[in-house]
C-alpha cells in the first residue's frame, strides 16, 4: 500500500517490460509528460515516498526522487520543485583503491577531496602467510577507513548536507560511517550507488549527478 492508502505497483503480466531509469528533476515534467502522451493520462498517486502515476493501458511509472520538497504534486508542473534535493548534498565514496569525498549544492561541485591508498587483495596462500596477508590486509583496509573518516569530517560535515550519497565498497562505506563524529551524516536520507567505478573527481561529478536524480521503475504492457 502507498502511504495515502493507494495499492501499490500492480502484479503484471511476464510479458510486460520493466525498465529501471534515472531522470534529472529539471527534465522530470517532459518525461512525465511524455509518459502520459504514450500511455494516456494516468492517475497520481503517492507510494513508499514517491509518485506513482497509473496510466489506463495499464503502464505504470513509480518516481523515487533523493529528498521529496513540500507535498507531492498532481501534474507535471510542480514535479522540478519537488523533486530537486534542497540543500547540499555529501558524497562519500570508497573502494579499496582509493576514495572521493565531497559536497554539492544543485548540479555543482562545491568541495572535494580525492585520493588513493592501497588495500592489498585477497591472497591464495594458506598456512602462516595467509593469516599474515589477511592481518596485513585488514589493518590497510582499517587505516582507509580511518583516514576517509577523517576527510569527511573536514570536507563534508560543516556543509551541514541535508542528504547523503554513497558509493564503492559498501562494507567500507559503512565502516566510514559508523564513526562516532560522522553520526549526523549517517542520519541523512541517503542514495546508494554501489555500481560506481573507482573514485576519482571525475566519478564524484557523476555520483552528484546520479545521485540527485529521480529513480523511476518503469511498466509497460
Amino acid at each position: 500500500m502507498g502511504q495515502d492508502g493507494a495499492p501499490g505497483p500492480a502484479a503484471h503480466a511476464s510479458g510486460a517490460s520493466v525498465r529501471r531509469l534515472e531522470v534529472d528533476p529539471g527534465r522530470l515534467p517532459r518525461w512525465v509528460e511524455g509518459f502520459g502522451a504514450r500511455h494516456g493520462d494516468p492517475r497520481w498517486s503517492s507510494h513508499d515516498g514517491g509518485l506513482l502515476l497509473s496510466a489506463p493501458d495499464g503502464a505504470e511509472a513509480l518516481l523515487v526522487p533523493l529528498a521529496a520538497t513540500g507535498v507531492a504534486p498532481g501534474a507535471a508542473a510542480g514535479l522540478t520543485a519537488w523533486a530537486e534535493p534542497g540543500g547540499g548534498t555529501g558524497l562519500v565514496l570508497v573502494r579499496r583503491g582509493g576514495y572521493a569525498v565531497g559536497v554539492g549544492v544543485g548540479e555543482q561541485l562545491t568541495a572535494s577531496k580525492v585520493g588513493t591508498r592501497h588495500v592489498q587483495s585477497r591472497t591464495a596462500a594458506g598456512g602462516w602467510s595467509q593469516q599474515r596477508y589477511a592481518r596485513r590486509r585488514g589493518n590497510q583496509a582499517d587505516e582507509l577507513v580511518a583516514a576517509v573518516a577523517g576527510h569527511a569530517l573536514r570536507v563534508v560535515v560543516p556543509d551541514g548536507p541535508e542528504h547523503l550519497v554513497v558509493g564503492g565498497d559498501r562494507t567500507l562505506v559503512w565502516k566510514v560511517l559508523a564513526d562516532p563524529r560522522l553520526g549526523g551524516l549517517a542520519r541523512l536520507p541517503v542514495r546508494e550507488l554501489y555500481d560506481l567505478p573507482d573514485p576519482r573527481l571525475s566519478v564524484l561529478q557523476q555520483a552528484l549527478r546520479r545521485g540527485r536524480a529521480v529513480r523511476i521503475r518503469l511498466v509497460e504492457p
